[in-house]
């Protein structure tokens, strides 16, 4: 496996300064944002698609310093019912698909998106209870007639230009568990797999181990988020885990993102990677930090420095002693 970041953390960097700050803690890989959520600041993919000369710099300047573009990032909302942000949404992935085709970038990460409950809705619609049976219909309506027939034709889209697409399996997005992601790939095929970000499933009550092994079976792991998460069972009980509360309120918040180590145990972390080999995952380990409790440079490096401790850094060993 190799050891990488998701860039956006330092967004406040050039490009090549950027470049240079994570190859000196000891980054392998890159995962580079496009646009949308992640915004564009290290990578402008219309630009890039655009001018030849600039797209064999960007690949040089990661070459150059012994660094891997482990995903392009266009996390959006192709599906909501806001019709500016889904087009934005839409168009951003069209030219990350083929802006990793061209860069020989095998994956590149997304959300799935939230339509609406309606044709004329105005804002998505998240259901997460099956009654009063109002939800359980809006479910089946937005997965018929918006969730499949989109990533049929987006999925098609990426097989053409031989890009994988890995859905981040988060929470507020019609795919946030392994069974949905399923759902989706069953309807869709095997051009869609998860971005698999333990931190997500800690807050849903999802052992990441487990939920590892339910995706590995069906070889559905393309990428992977090295994220971490802390529970307080007190603000839990008051709160639920659909916590509502804003992340800076770290006094009574139910649950927070954590950099890795600092919401679950090292033990738990070495279970995680090694469960990630057993089921044939042998790509990038991307850092994604978002630990209030840490500014962006400390939580990225305490990240990396707990991580290089228990990587499998090497090939799948033969077994000397047998």
């Amino acid at each position: 496996m190799k050891l990488g970041t998701f860039t956006v953390l330092f967004s406040k960097m050039n490009f090549e300064e950027m470049l240079d700050h994570v190859k000196a803690k000891g980054i392998e890989a890159v995962e580079i944002g496009t646009g949308c959520y992640p915004g564009n600041a290290h990578c402008n993919p219309q630009e890039l698609l655009e001018n030849e000369t600039k797209l064999r710099a960007f690949k040089k300047a990661i070459d150059d310093r012994g660094l891997t573009i482990s995903a392009l990032s266009c996390h959006a909302n192709p599906l909501t019912p806001d019709r500016s942000f889904a087009e934005e949404s839409h168009n951003l992935f069209l030219q990350t698909v083929q802006l990793a085709e061209k860069l020989d970038v095998p994956v590149i990460n997304c959300f799935s998106g939230t339509p609406g409950d309606q044709e004329n809705a105005k804002y998505p619609n998240w259901p997460v209870v099956t009654w009063p049976t109002e939800y359980r219909d809006v479910l089946k309506w937005q997965w018929e007639e918006k969730i499949i027939p989109y990533w049929k034709d987006a999925g098609k889209f990426a097989e053409d230009h031989n890009v994988k697409i890995a859905l981040e399996l988060h929470g507020g997005f019609s795919v946030h568990t392994p069974a949905t992601l399923l759902r989706l790939r069953e309807a869709v095929g095997e051009v869609i797999g998860a971005n698999f970000d333990p931190s997500h499933m800690w807050w849903q009550g999802i052992d990441p181990v487990a939920a590892i092994k339910i995706l590995g079976r069906e070889n559905a792991i393309y990428h992977f988020h090295a994220k971490d998460t802390s529970l307080d069972q007190e603000h839990v009980n008051m709160y639920g885990i659909t916590d509502m509360q804003p992340f800076e309120n770290l006094q009574t918040r139910a649950w927070q993102f954590r950099t890795v180590g600092f919401g679950h145990d090292m033990k738990t972390w070495a279970d995680i990677l090694g469960t990630l080999r057993v089921v044939g995952y042998d790509y990038v380990v991307s850092i994604e930090h978002e630990d209030a409790f840490f500014s962006a440079d400390e939580g990225f490096t305490k990240a990396v420095n707990n991580l290089k401790q228990i990587i499998p850094q090497e090939p799948l060993p033969s077994l000397w002693w047998n």
